[in-house]
């Protein structure tokens, strides 16, 4: 069974980077498609990038275009989202997951991803 653990959370400044991490075991992540997902308090989950086994990406929020970034090292069985110049509204907790056979279409639906991690909070104070 996989499991993803992610990690890079913390309370920035508008303004300010992060880049989160998403850690996997129980497998490897080479043969997935793997997604960043995020959860405002009251809102529900939106995806926000998205990156194939052969690395296309899908971005599914414009609000971080140019300022988020999604990357893989399978070497390290890890997913990266590098993000840069924080704003109040990125506030959330940031979810990564898991999918094998979906296309680049539905990279950013979450009905298509059986594994996920716990989240990580990303608070960003003006």
């Amino acid at each position: 069974q996989l499991r993803l653990v992610e990690s890079g959370g913390g309370l920035v400044q508008a303004g300010g980077s992060l880049r989160l991490s998403c850690a996997a075991s129980g497998g490897t992540l080479d043969p997935y498609t793997l997604g960043w997902f995020r959860q405002a308090p009251g809102k529900e989950r939106e995806g926000v990038l998205g990156i194939s086994a052969r690395d296309e990406t899908a971005n599914c929020t414009d609000s971080v275009k140019g300022r988020f970034t999604i990357s893989r090292d399978n070497s390290k069985n890890t997913v990266y989202l590098q993000i840069s110049n924080l704003k109040p509204e990125d506030s959330a907790v940031y979810y990564c997951a898991a999918a094998s056979l979906i296309t680049v279409p539905t990279m950013c639906l979450k009905e298509w991803y059986p594994y996920w991690g716990q989240g990580t909070r990303v608070t960003v104070s003006s």
